[in-house]
This record gives C-alpha cells, sequence and structure tokens, in this order.
C-alpha cells in the first residue's frame, strides 16, 4: 500500500519560512514523480512543485518560483518543500501526490496517483 505522509506545517508570520515533508513508502519502483499541491477554501488544488526521482527534474508555479525550492533524500525515500518569504495568500492545505512515471514530472494534478491527507499552512499578516 503507497502511503504518503506530510508533515512540517503551521502558523507562521508573512515573511517567514517552513520546510513540509513528504515520506513516501509502499512503491515499490525507484522511479516516480512527487507533486506538491495545495487548496484554500474555496479554491481549486493547484500544483505547485515537483520533483521526478528518475531524471532530477523539477518544475515550479509561477506562484510560487524564486520563493520555494523541492529536493529531495532519495535514501529516506523524502521529499521537502522549503517555502520562504511566506505570503497571506499561500495559506492553504498542502499536500503531497505521488505519479508513478519515469519521466519528467507534471504539475496537473491528473497524473497523480496517490495523495496524502494534507497538512496546513497559515500565513499571518
Amino acid at each position: 500500500e503507497v502511503r504518503l505522509v506530510e508533515s512540517g506545517g503551521g502558523l507562521v508570520q508573512a515573511g517567514g519560512s517552513l520546510r513540509l515533508s513528504c515520506a513516501a513508502s509502499g512503491y515499490t519502483y525507484d522511479d516516480y514523480a512527487i507533486g506538491w499541491f495545495r487548496q484554500a477554501p474555496g479554491k481549486a488544488r493547484e500544483g505547485i512543485s515537483c520533483f521526478s526521482r528518475a531524471t532530477g527534474h523539477t518544475d515550479y508555479a509561477d506562484s510560487v518560483k524564486d520563493r520555494f525550492t523541492i529536493s529531495s533524500d532519495n535514501a529516506k525515500n523524502t521529499v521537502y518543500l522549503r517555502m520562504n518569504s511566506l505570503k497571506v495568500e499561500d495559506t492553504a492545505v498542502y499536500y503531497c501526490a505521488l505519479d508513478p512515471t519515469y519521466l519528467d514530472c507534471s504539475l496537473l494534478r491528473t497524473e497523480y496517483d496517490y495523495f496524502g491527507q494534507g497538512t496546513q499552512v497559515t500565513v499571518s499578516s
């Protein structure tokens, strides 16, 4: 059974930083992509960053580019999302997801087969 567990969310002031972690287990193969998504109240879930273990490819949504950085510790099967210069509009539930691909990663939700339960990030003004 594939399991994704997010951690690291919390309450932070605008301009602050957080690091989210996504621990993956139960997936048999080494090649897959991890995507980070977020969903604010009343809004659709959006892809904000991704990393492909097979190719090393990363991608970012324009809304987080130059502020967020995705990285991976393959030995721990964990992907991190470092979030700097946080804004009030970054407030959302953050989810990680797994795409069983050996290609570059995608920010499209439909590419991902497995999602974690999410972690809340709240940015105060």
